[in-house]
């Protein structure tokens, strides 16, 4: 589980046209932001495999709400913040930054071995080497259209693989009724139905098992899968460059001591 701490950045982002920052900003003022760890999220897939005569399906060209895989940030800030759209940002933390846990290691012990050890300024060295060495980068967006209480949650990949669309998570209150009752049964499964006869109008039938959409049979090639209420659009293959790039940059970045024998 990620361990969320909010710590309030300056408006330093070139991404929201703000003016850069200097290693020692002091202000903080930013409540629509966030930082968190980052969640070393798990990108072991399982196997996938066609259904008998379905062809492969370019997942690439699906999208939900608009959002598709591989897209920039810029790109998905210019279609939701402009307040045009059918989803808005979320109220708070709609934005989301992270570093690498492997580089945020890099700079904890850098910090460190410039005599810093109080935990509110050892943060604050971190962070600020990270804003200025371009290690901070928006890792999620969360949108949501309040109207139906759909939200969409978009995850990024770091820098090191150009800061992309690498999942997109759609949810919605199809499998949730008031109660448990016979009419609330009823009315859930309707709810259900309609929502997954809406998914194969745009999506057309699955061609793996009965709740996915794969662009081959390479579990880290870009598929969609389809639960109650909830679509899941996912390249893990690109997530798995971008952790095994950070590991390797992070390891050939360590600032080790000179040490001589």
């Amino acid at each position: 589980m990620i361990k969320k701490f909010v710590f309030f950045i300056s408006l330093c982002f070139v991404a929201l046209n703000i003016t850069p920052c200097r290693a020692d900003d002091d202000e903080t003022s930013f409540d629509d932001f966030a930082i968190v760890d980052d969640a070393n999220e798990d990108i072991n897939t399982e196997t996938v495999s066609l259904n008998s005569g379905a062809d492969i399906i370019d997942v690439r060209k699906f999208d939900i709400a608009g959002i598709m895989l591989g897209m920039s940030y810029d790109e998905i800030h210019s279609l939701f913040f402009g307040g045009s759209g059918l989803y808005a940002p979320r109220k708070k933390n709609s934005v989301v930054y992270t570093i690498n846990n492997d580089w945020k290691y890099n700079l904890d012990y850098e910090c460190r071995q410039n005599k810093i050890y109080a935990p509110d300024k050892l943060e604050k060295c971190i962070y600020s080497l990270a804003r200025n060495r371009g290690l901070l980068y928006v890792s999620e967006i969360h949108l949501e259209r309040p109207f139906t209480g759909e939200t969409v949650d978009v995850y990024f990949t770091s820098n090191a693989t150009d800061n992309i669309v690498w999942r997109v998570v759609y949810n919605n209150d199809a499998n949730i009724t008031e109660g448990n009752g016979e009419k609330f049964a009823n009315q859930r499964e309707k709810k259900i139905l309609a929502f997954w006869q809406g998914v194969l109008d745009k999506y057309g039938t699955p061609n793996s098992g009965e709740d996915k959409w794969i662009s081959s049979e390479n579990a880290y090639d870009p598929m969609m899968q389809a639960y109650y209420g909830q679509l899941v659009l996912s390249d893990k293959g690109i997530n798995a460059t971008d952790s095994a790039n950070n590991i390797q940059a992070a390891r050939e970045n360590f600032q080790a001591k000179p040490y001589a024998f």
